[in-house]
């Protein structure tokens, strides 16, 4: 009993007054006891003890609870109750508490203390005991608790529209630096808060970023938050070699094979970066012979395949040349450009073709060396013939201390869990890893995707020096910092030294949740996330279901909700909501239902994409309506007129 508890008091020391009071009595003259009765005695008896484990549990993390403001102190005690709640199985008593019609515990998060003396109350007058108030023990009750919730979200997040009880978060692209016509939009919308992703783009940036943001704010005549994310300790593959410059012409074909849209290229200066917007494809050829072109003038050439093309002029400006092709056509930087006939053959060749991203064609099976440093190559490109295999490809890591950190049999994804595989031998420089997950055909790894080791213990900085240096921009533009990849409370105390140092200690702080190490430890990350004036999480499910697998998504989910609301915490739902709308315009019906889910949370966050002001007005419209139907757990019981 007392180790599922994990209480700092032996059983004996528990005084439980249900049996005392009731020794020698019955409801009955000299009769048996009705079953419920007894049930009402026992369930006293186990309540009363959890009780105690509660208060022992608080007065064993009194040094931690010293630690957060005071305004939060009601929140970490409550928060220590609950962890007391959730340490032992509690159905069967649920279900007993259910039967007799009482609280069965399943909404008490937010005020658990509270909740469990209802109900021994409750129990005691059944079985005719006196019950004194405890309220005065208790950190805070069902208004209470709401009230400290709804206070923690304002300070953090600000209010939220009228008619919507929890805020949008949107995803900045890049052109939001230069557009504020785009912003403006996002702001009309229904985005009440912007983040700006500091693993991305430059400080110059998000500064005008942040400038629009505010600019459109004023205009909009409302307050938007800003949410700066620190890049963070993220483990990423390096850089992999690029792939041969090769060009391909492609005109639009019908089901007959005929051309109803010839390929269009466009011919510039070598040097200009200047690209035509409706042209397929920009090359790069030398100036003197462009002068020769004008419209109607034709191209001859002989292709990467030996095959005779040719190109027709019929645009001509200061900036190159647009040509049109009816057939597929394959340029390198050797394929020579012809003009005219006999000595007036004027030629050029195609000098300026940009080489395509590398990437890796992986398939089950394969073998894949992750390496300290070094350009990642292709299967039968690595140079190190004594160690790696000729057939084995390589990419390099870009935290190289995770080589010495995993073990061999350890897990390891790739690309948002993409690419799944499994470590089979290491040594000090590098792993191998056979690919375990990948598709029928093959997937591509590219440079600069994630990499996720869930069964790996890694000891990684909390702050890179980019990050720290970041910090100086975003305390002078944003409302609250986001803690990528948070750990341990060392991490939450890191960065508050930081900005205590950078004089903004008034900076919110939002604990992304996104690695297993980082969910395992969330009680004691926002304990000391408390010790800041505001705070609250983040669901990041996209690393998060990767670290912890995709069946057990919904869970965590779950409990990083119920952990939250404990602390009176506000929560953003992140991460992949409505994504496929966002980037088509169409959405599923599985993303609506998950998007509905978000009214559990205080605020739900969007990614960038062609259609984000739709996805965003219809996120709007989701979370008005499910707002008259849930809040938490709890449902609500609006009317219904469907059936009126």
């Amino acid at each position: 009993m007392i180790d599922r508890y994990k209480c700092v008091m032996t059983y004996q020391d528990i005084t439980t007054p249900a049996a005392a009071a009731v020794a020698d009595t019955s409801p009955t003259a000299g009769g048996d006891v009705p079953q419920d009765f007894k049930v009402c005695l026992a369930l006293i008896d186990q309540l009363w003890t959890l009780r105690q484990a509660m208060l022992g549990r608080e007065k064993a993390l009194a040094s931690e609870l010293d630690k957060v403001l005071p305004e939060y102190h009601l929140s970490a005690r409550n928060l220590a109750h609950y962890l007391t709640l959730r340490s032992v199985d509690l159905r069967e008593v649920q279900e007993q508490l259910a039967r007799l019609g009482l609280s069965s515990l399943g909404r008490s998060e937010s005020h658990v203390l509270a909740n469990l003396d209802k109900v021994l109350g409750l129990l005691h007058r059944l079985t005719g005991q006196a019950w004194q108030d405890k309220s005065s023990e208790e950190p805070a009750g069902t208004s209470g608790s709401r009230e400290l919730l709804k206070l923690h979200t304002l300070q953090l997040l600000g209010q939220a529209p009228p008619k919507r009880p929890v805020r949008i978060m949107v995803t900045l692209p890049s052109e939001a630096a230069e557009d504020i016509n785009m912003v403006r939009d996002l702001v009309e919308a229904g985005m009440d808060i912007a983040r700006i992703n500091c693993a991305h783009d430059s400080a110059a940036d998000w500064q005008l970023m942040a400038a629009n943001v505010r600019r459109a704010a004023k205009a909009a005549q409302r307050p938007v938050k800003l949410l700066m994310d620190l890049g963070g300790p993220k483990i990423r593959t390096g850089p992999i070699a690029e792939r041969p410059p090769v060009l391909k012409l492609k005109p639009g074909k019908d089901d007959l094979g005929r051309v109803f849209r010839p390929a269009r290229l466009h011919l510039r200066p070598i040097g200009s970066t200047d690209a035509a917007s409706d042209a397929d494809a920009s090359v790069g050829v030398w100036e003197a012979w462009l002068k020769r072109l004008k419209p109607g003038t034709s191209i001859e050439f002989l292709d990467a395949r030996g095959a005779k093309r040719h190109l027709l002029v019929i645009e001509r400006d200061d900036n190159g040349a647009i040509t049109e092709s009816l057939q597929t056509a394959y340029l390198t930087p050797e394929t020579i450009l012809a003009i005219g006939g006999g000595k007036k053959k004027h030629t050029t060749l195609v000098c300026q073709i940009d080489s395509p991203p590398g990437t890796l064609l992986l398939h089950t099976g394969d073998m894949l060396r992750l390496t300290k440093e070094g350009l990642g190559q292709a299967a039968g490109l690595g140079d190190d013939s004594d160690e790696a295999s000729p057939d084995m490809a390589q990419v390099a890591v870009t935290l190289p201390q995770v080589i010495d950190q995993v073990k061999v049999g350890h897990r390891i994804w790739f690309d948002d869990g993409r690419i799944g595989g499994v470590i089979r031998r290491k040594n000090a420089e590098w792993i191998e890893i056979e690919i375990t997950q990948a598709r029928p055909t093959g997937e591509k790894l590219g440079g600069d995707k994630g990499i996720n080791l869930p069964d790996s213990q890694l000891s990684l900085p909390a702050l890179s020096n980019k990050d720290i240096d970041d910090l100086t921009t975003v305390v002078a533009e944003a409302d609250m910092v986001g803690l990528s990849f948070v750990q341990q409370a060392a991490d939450v105390e890191l960065l508050r030294s930081h900005l205590e140092r950078l004089g903004r200690d008034d900076l919110g702080i939002v604990l992304k949740i996104e690695t297993l190490q980082g969910f395992e430890n969330l009680p004691e990350l926002m304990l000391a996330a408390m010790a800041s004036k505001m705070s609250g999480v983040m669901i990041a499910r996209g690393d998060l279901a990767v670290e912890c697998g995709y069946e057990r998504l919904a869970e965590v989910q779950e409990e990083i909700l119920w952990c939250a609301e404990a602390a009176h915490m506000p929560v953003i739902w992140a991460t992949q909501v409505l994504e496929l709308m966002a980037k088509t315009g169409l959405p599923s019906r599985a993303e609506i239902s998950d998007a509905g889910l978000g009214v559990r949370a205080e605020c739900v966050m969007l990614n960038k994409g062609p259609y984000i002001t739709q996805a965003i007005r219809t996120l709007d419209d989701i979370l008005q309506r499910m707002g008259g139907h849930q809040t938490k757990k709890r449902p609500l019981l609006r009317a219904l007129r469907a059936w009126d």
